[in-house]
């Protein structure tokens, strides 16, 4: 795992992690593409984002497990559901040695997404 770099693209931060956690990536980048189509995907703070009217998400991954980062809003709005999971203000850690909650992850960023286009449409962005 490339602990310092300058990633320019989601494709070279997911090459540059170790085998065993691209797969997870992968599932994790395919699944907030298809939660939020239309969202821009790009490099901030050195991790995947995905952006429409603002972001809707990071991921990144750790020794440890994938960091999921929704922000504070969906965190908050499914504390519910990420009983099983440690969270803070967010971020959802997702263990490395259990299977990703694809259903919970896509809707977290459809809840962001549309959050996102409320606020933008209230603003008067287009």
């Amino acid at each position: 795992m490339k602990k310092k770099g300058l990633f320019k693209t989601v494709d070279e931060y997911i090459a540059l992690q170790l085998p065993s956690v691209k797969s997870g990536l992968d599932l994790l980048r395919k699944t907030i593409k298809r939660a939020a189509p239309g969202a821009e995907e790009i490099i901030s703070y050195q991790m995947p984002a995905y952006r429409l009217k603002g972001i809707v998400a990071y991921f990144a991954v750790t020794k440890k497990h994938y960091g999921f980062y929704p922000t504070a809003g969906p965190v908050i709005a499914f504390n519910d559901k990420l009983k099983a999971y440690e969270t803070s203000k967010g971020v959802v850690r997702f263990p490395l040695d259990k299977p990703l909650p694809v259903k919970l992850i896509s809707a977290m960023v459809k809840w962001k997404a549309k959050e996102n286009l409320a606020k933008a449409e209230i603003k008067g962005q287009k």
